[in-house]
């Protein structure tokens, strides 16, 4: 009995700290499952009011309102370099073989200077030949008017009779016609050698030299020199129809050559009073002063301002191209994405200006554009990052 009665007091205590275990954890459980209900209490509150403090949903973006302004309109051209006045020089009178040539490409040189001398020992003795026979008509119409003035001092005393008196006049006359001949022959003569230099008809820089010293040159040989009167140059603008409408005499213009980073001030001083039937074009020509790189022949660009206008200037982040032009994205007043199709005008570097489909004051999408879709719908932002309401 007594070893019935210890084993069940041992069975009771037992059950008794068993109890005591399952009271303590279901106490934990409860104690963790009343965290867990209230962080996912508190998350989800937290969610919903996060939600209506900021839509998600609606991306934000920059906007620009960018008015408008005067702006230049401007057409760019291509074409050629030349001298606006060339002078070319060859040979005028009968030639020869050339003596010496005096100036190269490149030079500059002064009205009337001698560019290259032709061999003239020949010429020279025929000239001194004349100038000799001058000498001797002077001699003969000297002696006949003194003969003529001692007949007419003999001739009031009756020792002249009037038929000598008119012969010895007219012997004098015709001497007097002599020495004209003479002189007239020896003005020919020297004319004919001065001819024998090549000399500049106006002053400006030597372009091109095709006359060496030993050469036999004569009037069929062509152009020897030729001259850029002034050294003024000017470039040959090709343009179609409808800029060449556009230009005016007295427009400003920029020329930049090709492989050079200068550009050159001039303006139009002519514009083609013709089209090319066959490209449909015609020339603007653009007077520019002398500058070593604008070399006639060669290639260059020209910006031509040919007026002023009022347009609305975007940055070119703004403006998106496909295959059907340019465009942009406006935001309505509804915050909603629209399509705009757009022309462009001058480009410059405060940013492309809008010549067709902006009145200005549309609040056009200046980044992410090209993130956009039309209908979408957008928080409106402007570069003061002020949202817009609405």
């Amino acid at each position: 009995m007594n070893f019935e009665s210890g084993f069940a007091g041992d069975s009771f205590e037992a059950d008794e700290t068993r109890l005591k275990q399952r009271k303590r954890l279901i106490l934990i459980v409860s104690a963790g499952l009343t965290v867990l209900v209230a962080a996912l209490v508190i998350g989800y509150w937290g969610s919903n009011k996060q939600a209506a403090d900021t839509p998600n949903l609606v991306p934000r973006v920059t906007v620009v309102t960018p008015g408008s302004g005067t702006v230049s309109s401007v057409i760019n051209a291509t074409g050629t370099i030349a001298a606006r006045r060339e002078m070319p020089i060859g040979v005028v009178g009968e030639g020869g073989q050339v003596a010496a040539v005096l100036v190269e490409p490149g030079d500059w040189v002064k009205t009337g200077q001698v560019l290259a001398r032709i061999e003239r020992s020949v010429q020279s003795q025929q000239r001194a030949s004349l100038a000799a026979q001058l000498q001797v008509a002077r001699a003969d119409a000297q002696l006949a008017q003194n003969d003529l003035d001692r007949a007419l001092a003999l001739v009031s005393r009756g020792f002249i009779s009037k038929a000598d008196l008119d012969r010895k006049t007219a012997t004098r006359d015709a001497a007097n016609a002599r020495v004209r001949v003479a002189e007239a022959q020896l003005q020919e003569q020297s004319a004919r050698l001065g001819r024998l230099d090549l000399r500049a008809p106006a002053a400006g820089l030597v372009l091109t030299r095709d006359i060496e010293p030993g050469q036999v040159v004569s009037a069929g040989n062509g152009v020897l020199f030729r001259l850029a009167k002034g050294g003024q140059m000017e470039l040959l603008a090709r343009l179609s129809e409808a800029d060449l409408a556009r230009l005016y005499v007295g427009a400003s213009a920029s020329v930049t050559p090709v492989g050079a980073t200068q550009s050159h001030e001039g303006e139009v001083w002519q514009v083609s009073p013709v089209i090319d039937p066959q490209s449909r074009q015609g020339n603007a020509r653009i007077a520019l002063p002398y500058h070593k790189n604008l070399r006639p022949g060669g290639f260059a660009s020209a910006r031509i301002v040919s007026g002023q206008s009022q347009a609305a200037i975007l940055p070119e982040s703004a403006i998106q191209n496909d295959a059907n032009g340019s465009y942009v994205y406006i935001v309505n007043d509804e915050g909603i994405v629209e399509r705009r199709e757009i022309k462009i005008g001058h480009v410059s570097a405060k940013g492309a200006a809008v010549s067709e489909g902006l009145t200005g004051q549309e609040k056009i999408v200046a980044l992410a554009g090209g993130f956009l879709a039309p209908g979408q719908k957008v928080l409106p932002e402007l570069e003061n990052n002020k949202p817009q309401s609405k």
